[in-house]
């Protein structure tokens, strides 16, 4: 993959998440400094792109999948994604410098709570799952052996159990409510998730002093906190 070509004197364009996370990232970006303007917080806008106090620094409001893919082709500059998904596409163009501390989460193994009161997963062998994380779950189980028949969903990973497409599911668990009240229960661990401030690893050759700031900045407000 080759990335678009990010030129020195372009605005900085800044992607980020939106839901649950834009939440807790919101005071990081005021405590370096980065506010976007009024329409970002306007519920009934609909655009994706937003000036901001600085008048060479934008703000690129995409899904959180979409994050990773928009800095790792150069559309953007810095990013804020999950380590799930960096773990899931692993762009090589992407540098991960600072864990932001936001977000916390885990990636699970989950199953009906009642296969899980006999079933034994040192057994497996063969497993079909459901879930949005494809190549982290075929990596999780292919490094014990196990072979993962992968079905791809973009959510509602907790339906498929009970409808038959599959027994089990791998997905981001917070509290574990949900699980809970579709009838499943965690009986795996995979990874630890939490967010990262990401560059674009050609914009920060060339625009290392801009670029490391930000960096900086934002290290600084997390080391704070």
């Amino acid at each position: 993959m080759s990335a678009s070509p990010l030129r020195t004197n372009e605005p900085l364009v800044i992607a980020v998440p939106k839901g649950r996370i834009l939440d807790e990232l919101r005071p990081l970006m005021r405590g370096v400094g980065l506010e976007p303007e009024p329409a970002f917080d306007d519920p009934r806008h609909r655009g994706l792109r937003f000036a901001t106090n600085l008048p060479n620094v934008e703000i690129i409001r995409v899904r959180s999948f979409d994050v990773a893919t928009f800095v790792a082709f150069g559309a953007a500059h810095l990013g804020v994604a999950g380590n799930d998904v960096l773990m899931e596409f692993d762009y090589p163009e992407i540098y991960a410098p600072l864990d932001l501390r936001i977000g916390p989460c885990r990636l699970a193994v989950a199953e009906p709570i009642d296969l899980s009161e006999t079933d034994d997963p040192a057994r497996w062998s063969h497993i079909r799952i459901a879930t949005k994380y494809p190549e982290i779950t075929r990596r999780h189980f292919a490094a014990r052996g196990v072979q993962a028949e992968c079905i791809k969903l973009n959510g509602a990973m907790e339906l498929a159990p009970s409808l038959g497409l599959c027994r089990r599911i791998v997905d981001l668990v917070s509290s574990g409510s949900t699980l809970q009240a579709n009838g499943l229960r965690e009986i795996e661990h995979i990874a630890h998730v939490t967010s990262r401030l990401i560059v674009n690893r050609a914009a920060l050759k060339t625009r290392p002093e801009e670029l490391g700031g930000w960096v900086s900045a934002f290290r600084e407000v997390v080391d704070a906190a």
